[in-house]
């Protein structure tokens, strides 16, 4: 059942923790944390009710409790004015961005069947039943060219410490 969820809400609910959090890195923490709340209060989970708005609204509670709880630190509230701690910050932004040429070029060295399954599924967004209709093949196909490609890049990437699957 919550496979199902994340096939259905996942790559939603990591746009919404990219905008919420700003970086790649505290995106991911969001996204696991707010899966793991859904696992635990799943049988809280009113069925007469959508299920995206209660799975936003535990992704925006996780995002807030955790700002709430980095704000009360006493590092965090060092900072002589709200200017040298948004520039202190940006700064931080600007050292974390990420040149992913080099997983761009791994991505156009796989073998064919391999490189169009992960620009569809990763870069187009289609799901797993979406990309099995564009290439004409089973869903379970695109699975396992999937499985073999990232095997494929983490080999070729495997002094990248930040890639991850």
């Amino acid at each position: 059942m919550i496979n199902e969820y994340i096939r259905q809400y996942g790559k939603r609910l990591y746009g919404l923790c990219m905008v919420l959090c700003k970086n790649k890195y505290d995106a991911d923490d969001l996204y696991q944390d707010t899966w793991l709340k859904v696992v635990k209060y799943i049988n809280q989970y009113d069925n007469s009710h959508e299920f995206e708005p209660w799975l936003t609204k535990i992704c925006v509670n996780t995002y807030k409790n955790t700002w709430r709880r980095i704000s009360r630190s006493p590092i965090f509230n060092s900072f002589n004015s709200s200017e040298e701690k948004d520039a202190i910050i940006n700064n931080i932004a600007d050292i974390q961005k990420n040149d992913y040429s080099d997983l761009h070029s791994a991505i156009d060295n796989l073998p064919d069947k391999f490189r169009l399954a992960v620009i569809l599924f990763y870069f187009e967004d289609m799901d797993i039943s979406k990309v099995a209709k564009v290439m004409s093949i089973p869903q379970g196909t695109v699975k396992s060219r999937l499985s073999k490609a990232r095997k494929i890049l983490r080999e070729e990437l495997k002094d990248e410490t930040d890639l991850r699957f």
